[in-house]
């Protein structure tokens, strides 16, 4: 079983940064990727980044390509991944929501994604 605990989330003016970490407790080998997501108010749940946890491939959506990045530090039984948000734009206002999960289908599935954080609002104005 794994639990996610999201944090670093709140209110920053247009081209501020956030970083939001996302830490993975209990049995993580379990789980083969990990990744943000993020719904604003009337839209869909959407990708924005997700990696594999024993390496190799990272995945961003094209709106925010360049300006987001992940970074995951890992322990055992405990793995923390790092959302690193620059140049934040208004179009970015959302709740933001860590997940992770086997990902059998590649990193843009969001069905490989089968546990999921409480998420943590952004807000950008």
């Amino acid at each position: 079983h794994v639990q996610l605990v999201e944090s670093g989330g709140g209110s920053v003016q247009a081209g501020g940064s956030l970083r939001l970490p996302c830490a993975a407790f209990g049995h993580t080998s379990s789980t083969k990727c990990m990744g943000w997501f993020r719904q604003a108010p009337g839209k869909e749940r959407e990708a924005i980044a997700t990696l594999y946890t024993g390496g190799g491939s990272t995945w961003y959506a094209d709106s925010v390509k360049g300006r987001f990045s992940l970074r995951i530090f890992q322990e055992s039984n405990k793995n923390t991944l790092y959302l690193q948000m620059n140049d934040l734009k208004p179009e970015d206002s959302a709740m933001y929501y860590c997940a992770t999960g086997r990902c059998a289908n590649g990193l843009r599935a969001a069905g490989g994604f089968d546990i999921w954080g409480q998420g943590t609002q952004v807000t950008v104005s």
